[in-house]
């Protein structure tokens, strides 16, 4: 081969080589770009898979009772979601908004009054002295003990502000999130085609088992996570209206958020427990007590029953996915990480055992 062949096919090849490399280039913008603008909807698209991957059995009765209308049983879902969603959330506001309304008003006349402390509440353990002194010089010169705790007040309301936006920027995204899983459920079965298409390219023969293995574990998560915490909530409830709690939705929804995060209620139900004990008679509190340890500890039998069923991973994977993710990533990655975990597991599994 003459040098003026090798040179004319090093020219071809660099020139073949620069094609591709503007070609991955441009390819690589456009993906950025794109991601880029659909930034903003990531996180409602994909709590917009989770709520559907969840709900869907709900849908397809709903479907079946309707006559196989598809498009009104999703838009029913919808709407009940958002009413479950949003009707709580105005009640909650307007009774806070009203309740601070109404507070800021007597304090500003000088009629807001505060009533004396309970003589029980100075044998509560480590804080009932000092919480004495501080309640009986609040029913006596309320400014004085404000003044007291004004740097702690300031901090709560440099918290309390961000805290509300952010809350209300959450509510926006939940409805968008729902909006979405109802057009999801509308068109579920080509979503469902359109999955396990995009499975297989990935993952080939496995990719349509791969699916159901992450339709299966949203679903545990979100019976064994969020329904569990949801029960819990309803029995503390429960509990705080029969002893006559004021605030008792409030105390509720405490529950139920410290629930779904994996902490034990009991760090709400405690101070609640000391409060009745000072409040009720020694029967009614020993009684809300024992009820109070008994919602704390209801998860340890109620997420063995719950957690983990149609899955074929084991339960403690999951469960240690829904944890870990829910450190790393909040709430979406109660789900994220138990679906992520359990596909790893899946495919490790699938790798020790490949001849």
């Amino acid at each position: 081969m003459n040098p003026s062949s090798n040179f004319s096919n090093d020219k071809l090849l660099a020139t073949r080589a620069l094609e591709v490399t503007i070609r991955i280039a441009a390819l690589g913008l456009l993906l950025f770009w794109c991601l880029k603008i659909a930034r903003p909807f990531i996180e409602p698209a994909v709590w917009g898979i989770i709520i559907a991957v969840a709900i869907h059995p709900v849908y397809t009765r709903l479907e079946s009772a309707l006559g196989g209308r598809g498009g009104l049983a999703a838009t029913l879902i919808t709407l009940l979601a958002m009413a479950v969603l949003i009707v709580p959330t105005i009640m909650l506001s307007a009774s806070l908004l009203n309740t601070a309304h109404t507070l800021a008003a007597q304090f500003n006349q000088g009629t807001l009054t505060i009533p004396a402390p309970p003589e029980g509440a100075r044998s509560w353990p480590v804080i009932g002295e000092r919480f004495y002194d501080f309640w009986g010089l609040a029913s006596n010169n309320l400014e004085a003990a404000l003044s007291k705790i004004r740097p702690q007040i300031k901090a709560l309301g440099g918290w309390l502000l961000p805290t509300a936006a952010s809350a209300g920027a959450g509510i926006l995204r939940f409805v968008i999130s729902i909006i979405i899983s109802g057009a999801l459920l509308a068109h579920s079965r080509a979503s469902h085609q359109f999955a396990r298409a995009f499975a297989t390219r990935l993952a080939g023969e496995r990719g349509p088992a791969l699916v159901d293995l992450a339709r299966a574990t949203v679903r545990s998560v979100a019976q064994g996570v969020l329904g569990v915490a949801i029960i819990q909530a309803i029995l503390a409830g429960m509990g705080f209206l029969v002893v006559d709690l004021p605030a008792a939705g409030l105390w509720s929804l405490l529950v139920l958020l410290v629930a779904v995060v994996q902490i034990p209620p009991l760090l709400i139900l405690i101070p609640i427990i000391i409060y009745v004990f000072s409040t009720a008679t020694t029967t009614t509190a020993v009684v809300f007590m024992i009820w109070g340890i008994f919602v704390s500890i209801s998860d340890t039998f109620l997420k063995p029953l719950v957690l983990g069923r149609g899955v074929q991973v084991p339960m403690l994977v999951v469960l240690v996915g829904a944890i870990g993710g829910l450190m790393l990533s909040g709430i979406i990655g109660l789900f994220l990480g138990a679906v992520i975990l359990a596909l790893g597991y899946e495919l490790f599994k699938a790798w020790l055992t490949q001849v």
